[in-house]
């Protein structure tokens, strides 16, 4: 259910400055948002899996953790990456 080596590796290569990029915020942010969507229609499915449910809010709180960084750091590419990934409307 996790992400397979070929769609990390497509994240990392579009959101990195090269392949062995992963400790990118813009990656990390990447790479989350993917999990998340697959986390958010596992859930769907399943509503009474409480573990997986934890684990969503637990990777969503990562996330939110690391777009506040940017935001802080870098509000030009916070908001380029948040238009590109489509995060908010």
């Amino acid at each position: 259910m996790s992400l397979t080596k070929e769609e990390s590796a497509a994240l990392i290569s579009k959101f990195g400055a090269n392949e062995a990029d992963t400790g990118n915020v813009k990656v990390q942010i990447a790479l989350l948002t993917e999990r998340i969507k697959q986390l958010t229609a596992h859930v769907q499915q399943f509503p009474k899996d409480t573990g997986a449910s934890r684990g969503l809010l637990k990777i969503i709180g990562q996330r939110r953790k690391l777009l506040k960084y940017l935001q802080n750091k870098d509000l030009e590419l916070y908001r380029s990456l948040i238009k590109e990934l489509g995060l908010r409307k």
